[in-house]
């Protein structure tokens, strides 16, 4: 089968998500992620396992047993430019064959690929992205499935959410349906097959304080009284 997972790094990931498929078993999965993970964290815990047999990804530089299990030919790997593997999701989710791009024209992304010229600039036709399952994170969801990403962690979710057959939501809170402001919603309920509260462990969320300074005390200005 062919997943689609939300997240940048480990923000925004579906982190309960992946346990689960894990504890499935379930073998020769093409991952379409922006990146693998890490070693023991996201993704990376399927490459432990070698549940994944191809990644279709950006950004794989965190991962030894991925460098490994690659370098060894044991994984199979379609690289992408990040924009460019963000706009082939966007186009699967929205029904797109194809589109031409600039990105990658006369360089090793280009091989083996149609390229036409517009202009005076080449271009590189990549195909959409669709897979058998989304997993998606976001933060807050009501209960017909409308979805609320937080900041830096919408990054890839929404896409995602568009381009699964099925899509399987994971979020820290669902609330009644009525409370999210309509114009705040991200992700309509209308992609979303099934939803559930996850724990997170986020890992990328690190709080740094430091002790309150005493402000200094003013220099004195004229005669003592």
């Amino acid at each position: 089968m062919t997943i689609c997972a939300g997240g940048f790094g480990l923000c925004g990931i579906p982190e309960n998500s992946i346990l689960a498929l894990r504890d499935s078993g379930v073998k020769d999965i093409t991952a379409i992620s922006n990146n693998a993970g890490v070693d023991d964290f996201g993704l990376g815990l399927l490459l432990q396992t070698r549940q994944i047999r191809k990644m279709v990804s950006s950004y794989v530089g965190e991962n030894k047993e991925f460098e490994r299990q690659y370098l060894a030919g044991e994984l199979e790997l379609e690289f992408n430019p990040q924009g460019t593997l963000a706009e082939r999701i966007r186009a699967g989710g929205a029904g797109i064959p194809a589109f031409f791009t600039a990105t990658g024209a006369g360089t090793l992304v280009a091989e083996g690929k149609e390229t036409r010229v517009f202009g005076e600039r080449e271009y590189v036709l990549e195909t959409g992205l669709t897979a058998d399952l989304a997993l998606v994170k976001a933060w807050k969801a009501d209960e017909a499935g409308n979805l609320v990403y937080r900041e830096t962690a919408r990054n890839f979710n929404p896409m995602m959410a568009t381009a699964g057959r099925r899509c399987v939501v994971e979020v820290e809170e669902i609330v009644p349906t009525g409370s999210l402001n309509p114009d705040c919603i991200h992700t309509p309920g209308i992609y979303v097959d099934r939803l559930f509260v996850g724990a997170f462990e986020k890992r990328i969320e690190q709080r740094t304080v430091r002790p309150r300074q005493a402000p200094p005390i003013p220099a004195a200005t004229g005669a003592e009284v």
